[in-house]
């Protein structure tokens, strides 16, 4: 019993210094944190952590034999994708963003999905894909009122 005890208190140690590591880079970042070599009960602890953080999705990847454990900073990519639809906007110009995962293009497509006066777009394949975001001339509101006139 006191070996499990003294095991579960190093794991804790242990998965302290990950989180405060974790925590320090992803402050600013749009790039995901990969952890390889974490056992089950240590990716548990990381999930539940956070759990109730909006700003943060952790996600567990099979990696032939090994499960990679990667924190996405969704908040950070929310006012990424938001500031380059502002960007383009601005502009008046495509702005392309560099290339990301499926997740990724999915949290910046969804952040971009209400904002009528801007196109967000996937080109590329594999894992040359990307996203482009351009002004839409006519917005997606006037888009759906033709589509509604032309079905009358």
């Amino acid at each position: 019993m006191l070996r499990r005890e003294q095991h579960i208190r190093h794991d804790n140690g242990k998965i302290k210094k990950i989180l405060s590591e974790i925590q320090s880079n992803i402050i600013d970042s749009i790039e995901p944190i990969t952890l390889s070599n974490l056992n089950s009960f240590e990716r548990k602890l990381v999930h539940r952590h956070f759990d109730h953080n909006p700003d943060v999705v952790t996600k567990t990847y099979r990696n032939g034999e090994e499960f990679d454990l990667k924190i996405y900073p969704v908040g950070n990519l929310r006012k990424y994708a938001e500031g380059k639809a502002e960007e383009a906007l601005q502009t008046r110009k495509k702005v392309t963003l560099p290339h990301m995962s499926n997740y990724e293009r999915f949290v910046i497509h969804d952040a971009l999905k209400n904002m009528d006066s801007i196109k967000a777009e996937s080109f590329g394949e594999g894992e040359k894909r990307h996203i482009e975001i351009s002004p839409d001339a006519f917005g997606r509101g006037l888009k759906r009122i033709i589509k509604k006139i032309k079905l009358i």
